[in-house]
């Protein structure tokens, strides 16, 4: 920050209180770009109904920072410098608006409630003047004008309600934003229609609040995490913007042995790994878990694992089942394993292994995660979670035992952020 040298005995000059306030802005405003970009950000200015409830609503203290210039105009005798600034505008005192109802039965009509930072000279008051005639006497205002000026100039958020068109209630819209300005919120009210309540206020499409505090932040992705094992949505938690996510499909099932022939080992579900940005917090993204494949019996095929999404941002497939395999034939291994699509990294599950003798094949594993399994001379064992083919099974010692199969195991979501 830039300060300004006095020497004892030197005649103070008003330039060098004016230069005062001028350099602390200007290090405040660039400390504020360093930190918060030079886009607008919006804190505070919170809208709510009246209290009691009426017909209008009440936005709250807070503040904008915007970027500017370090003065558009003089600033007492110091000229006017264009330079870009970043500015903050503080209101302290709440802002309250009177809205009127569409005078047409089945009508509504929307407000927009806009802001934009403000800067404005302020507080006139008459100065006392020194007077080199008569020391003893100040003049009243420059020259003795008894003129008042402006001795602050003020940063503050201008808000403004700018009414739509009525419209047939469900086909209003909100007005657009006027250059210069960004949207806060919008507000919604019907013919005949009393009161404001919180239904009818939504924030703006645009509205740049800022999202959270510098306390809530973390490095990388470390402030959530969620493992996910139903299917259902996950809503973007509020101040996430991005996420990393990792999914495993389902693992396959596996064949029952029959007499003299162990069965092979199911194939293991693929994995996707992605991280997903432009999110909204609130949004709401649909998720699939890959169920693992039932186990095959006598006489009845397995069936192949599910493949496991989050919306349609990443999907890995299931494992699926040999085309050579038959309940009368059932040595021979599952495959393919399951594959991860749209990830950033996407893998492929294992393939299971055949069966061999009177043990069946291990189950294929899961691409970093899931695992196999030796049936031995007994049924076969279940996939490992997440997302592991199951194991097949043996024919006992004498190679004569039939045993049923197993089934995969469920896929898996994990959701950073």
């Amino acid at each position: 920050m830039d300060r300004n040298l006095v020497y004892p005995g030197s005649i103070p000059l008003d330039s060098d209180l004016l230069a005062l306030n001028r350099n602390a802005m200007v290090a405040l405003g660039a400390l504020a770009q360093t930190v918060l970009g030079s886009s607008t950000v919006v804190d505070g200015l919170v809208c709510t109904p009246t209290t009691p409830a009426s017909l209008g609503v009440s936005v709250g203290p807070g503040a904008i920072v915007q970027l500017s210039v370090v003065d558009g105009l003089a600033f007492g005798s110091l000229p006017a410098v264009t330079d870009p600034l970043v500015k903050m505008g503080v209101n302290l005192a709440a802002t309250n608006f009177s809205l009127a109802t569409p005078t047409t039965s089945g009508q509504s009509i929307n407000y927009l409630i806009q802001g934009a930072l403000q800067e404005s000279d302020a507080s006139p008051i008459v100065l006392p003047y020194y007077n080199a005639a008569n020391p003893a006497l100040p003049y009243s205002g420059p020259t003795n004008s008894g003129v008042a000026q402006n001795t602050k100039r003020i940063q503050r958020v201008q808000l403004q309600l700018k009414a739509g068109a009525p419209a047939i209630t469900g086909t209003q819209t909100t007005p657009p934003v006027d250059t210069g300005w960004v949207g806060l919120y919008s507000v919604s009210v019907a013919n005949g229609q009393v009161s404001v309540g919180t239904s009818h206020i939504s924030l703006h499409a645009t509205a740049p609040f800022l999202a959270f505090k510098l306390p809530q932040l973390r490095p990388g992705f470390a402030s959530g995490v969620q493992s996910v094992t139903a299917s259902g949505t996950f809503v973007v938690p509020v101040g996430v913007a991005q996420l990393e996510v990792e999914l495993w499909g389902g693992g396959a099932g596996s064949y029952a042995s029959v007499s003299g022939i162990p069965s092979g080992g199911a194939a293991g579900g693929g994995y996707a790994r992605k991280r997903v940005t432009g999110l909204t917090p609130g949004q709401s993204i649909a998720i699939t878990i890959g169920a693992g494949g039932t186990a095959g019996a006598a006489g009845v095929a397995p069936t192949v694992g599910g493949t496991t999404s989050f919306g349609s941002f990443a999907s890995a497939t299931g494992g699926q089942l040999n085309g050579l395999t038959t309940v009368a034939a059932p040595g021979h291994g599952g495959t393919p394993g399951g594959v991860g699509t749209g990830g950033d990294l996407n893998l492929a599950g294992s393939e299971g292994n055949v069966g061999i003798t009177i043990n069946g094949g291990m189950g294929g594993g899961a691409a970093h995660g899931g695992g196999m399994r030796n049936a031995g001379a007994a049924a076969g064992n279940p996939g490992l979670f997440p997302g592991g083919g199951a194991s097949g099974s043996g024919t006992g010692s004498g190679g004569s035992t039939a045993n049923a199969g197993a089934a995969g195991a469920t896929g898996l979501i994990i959701v950073r952020w």
